[in-house]
């Protein structure tokens, strides 16, 4: 009884990781933004939030929201360079949450 439990457990932890990510992905800006942001740091280059403004023609404060929509989730991480905001992406757990979402959906 004891072990079903814990892989019960397991699963919930599993689902609401699943879950979290999704919400975090599930608007079409935030898909976008976390592309740009991916691509652009393959290249190097960095990604402030004037960047994300110039690019999408959002306001800052919708792109601000959206980042910590993201953030939240892990899927971005937020560094403060002096008085500006940069954005990176964390593929880590874009992979992770494919993998877990892959694993559920087969099980």
């Amino acid at each position: 009884m004891r072990i079903r439990n814990e892989i019960s457990k397991a699963t919930d932890e599993n689902l609401l990781f699943i879950a979290n990510i999704s919400d975090a992905l599930a608007h079409p800006a935030r898909l976008r933004m976390l592309k740009y942001i991916m691509k652009s740091n393959q290249k190097l280059e960095k990604v402030y939030t004037k960047t994300l403004v110039e690019e999408f023609g959002y306001a800052q404060a919708t792109v601000s929201q959206h980042m910590k929509i993201l953030a939240k989730a892990h899927l971005v991480e937020i560094k403060k360079e002096y008085k500006y905001t940069l954005y990176y992406a964390d593929l880590g757990i874009l992979m992770k949450y494919l993998n877990e979402t892959k694993k559920y959906l087969n099980s």
